[in-house]
């Protein structure tokens, strides 16, 4: 595997480490022994063709799939064995592909209904600073949110937590072009905060430009790594993979 990184790494500049992740739903063994590895402050996209493994190594990184093995380091500390919510309170926050807004409540009641996991979240005017149109819609019902709206929202939901540690679903799926730009400024942001964050895109387009290192997951193994600055010479062999 081209540009994998190899060997520890100390947990003063590591965030996330994956190493032989094997992970069920029921009886389908869905992931084959991931390994790939996250710095702080750094942001990684995980790329792929629908039914890869990509979501759902997200998912087992949460604990979210059914039966796991191997080893998933959060912040220095072994995970695998750790239920859902103990590894949220490591400072993690999830945003799934499907987004999760709930139709019945306000803008800003959805805003402020996960629990805190960590200190040091943001607190609700730096997020309204962040995303200004969530402060003009923010006593509408989320049934009356625009798809991007809603994609902001459930962006700024994890931000209030805490987590510093975030994994974003697709979060460029179906959004028009200049919505994808803000999401783009956004993960710029936030990077530029401190956050280190796990993307899974299937939008090459949008991840190339934002993403430190891309990893490659194909039947359910990484199969290629490209840095940032590889990315030029390597775009043959990302053609092959992905069909960029």
């Amino acid at each position: 595997m081209s540009g994998a990184t190899t060997g520890p790494l100390s947990t003063d500049t590591e965030m996330l480490r994956v190493a032989g992740l094997h992970a069920f739903y029921g009886e389908s063994h869905v992931l084959h022994g991931i390994d790939f590895n996250v710095n702080r402050g750094e942001v990684v996209s995980l790329l792929g063709r629908n039914g890869a493994g990509r979501t759902s190594t997200l998912r087992a990184v949460l604990g979210l799939t059914g039966q796991r093995s191997g080893s998933i380091m959060v912040n220095g500390r072994e995970t695998i064995t750790l239920p859902t919510h103990q590894i949220a309170h490591l400072g993690i926050g999830y945003c799934p592909e499907e987004r999760g807004i709930f139709a019945s409540l306000s803008a800003e009641e959805n805003l402020l209904l996960p629990p805190v996991v960590a200190g040091g979240g943001m607190a609700v005017e730096e997020i309204y600073g962040m995303f200004p149109n969530l402060h003009e819609r923010r006593r509408s019902p989320g049934s009356r949110l625009s798809g991007g709206e809603q994609q902001m929202l459930a962006i700024a939901r994890i931000l209030r937590t805490g987590a510093r540690l975030l994994l974003l679903d697709e979060i460029s799926e179906g959004l028009a072009p200049v919505i994808v730009q803000a999401l783009g400024a956004t993960i710029r942001k936030l990077k530029a905060q401190g956050y280190t964050i796990v993307m899974v895109e299937q939008n090459f387009r949008f991840a190339a430009p934002l993403a430190d290192r891309h990893y490659v997951i194909e039947h359910g193994r990484i199969v290629e790594s490209v840095t940032k600055d590889e990315l030029s010479s390597r775009m043959g062999r990302l053609h092959e993979l992905l069909g960029v």
